[in-house]
């Protein structure tokens, strides 16, 4: 980020993020915050994670997140871990009031940002519903609105049996509460069905992905889903597995 810098001849912070697959939308976060508070007028932001070396696919496949038959699934019935990827999504952020003045093309507004941490619980491979759930519920207070109006959705959806059970159950839980009871209204997805998962990219390329559905008015597809998953009673959720 200082070669970045250096090169561009920024003169805001730089600095790099490391929250884990949250890293990118955590340094997003930050972003928004120097524009919030002014002290800055552009900010690039993003992810990068180009260390799908042989080393990373031994260190993982003694994890129980890695998925056997090589195959990224998110969400459905029969998947079995996550693939590890390579990315970059990078993504230049400022207030839309001056994006409009400057006559910028603005491929997308972000309202709201919500991120929390799970506390003591059992593992970092065995995420928390209520602490996913805490997030949600702070960026759809950031952002204003309800999540009841909303129908797209890109999930984190790693292929992990563990990890899409309790996103779905958050997911679900958060979006029922406002007491909306017709069911399957928002189509959901992960981009990781495609690329894998890209590590300290991975909200980057979901962010990017989202930005590229709005601005081609598509609900993209998921693929490698045949058979959606059973954990969460997906038919009576407000979502559906678009494939």
């Amino acid at each position: 980020s200082g070669r970045i810098a250096n090169r561009l001849g920024f003169y805001g912070t730089n600095c790099i993020v490391d929250a884990a697959c949250a890293s990118s939308l955590a340094a997003t976060d930050l972003a928004v915050r120097e524009l919030t508070l002014g002290k800055a007028d552009v900010v690039i932001s993003g992810g990068v994670q180009t260390v799908g070396s042989p080393l990373t696919h031994v260190c993982f496949s003694t994890t129980p997140a890695m998925s056997p038959s090589g195959i990224s699934r998110p969400f459905d019935e029969k998947s079995d871990g996550m693939m590890v990827g390579e990315g970059l999504g990078i993504y230049i952020l400022k207030r839309l009031s001056d994006a409009e003045r400057d006559g910028n093309k603005i491929y997308a507004i972000i309202r709201g940002i919500g991120s929390s941490s799970d506390g003591r619980s059992k593992s970092i491979y065995a995420p928390e519903v209520e602490g996913q759930a805490r997030a949600l519920r702070r960026a759809y207070a950031n952002a204003g609105y309800s999540p009841d109006t909303v129908e797209l959705l890109e999930a984190h959806g790693t292929g992990t049996k563990a990890g899409d059970a309790a996103e779905l159950k958050a997911l679900v839980k958060v979006f029922q509460e406002r007491g909306r009871r017709d069911h399957q209204w928002c189509a959901i997805g992960s981009v990781k069905s495609q690329i894998g998962h890209t590590g300290a990219a991975a909200g980057a390329s979901s962010l990017v992905k989202t930005i590229l559905a709005l601005q081609h008015r598509v609900l993209p597809p998921t693929i490698n889903v045949t058979e959606p998953t059973t954990t969460t009673d997906v038919p009576n959720s407000p979502f559906y597995i678009n494939t």
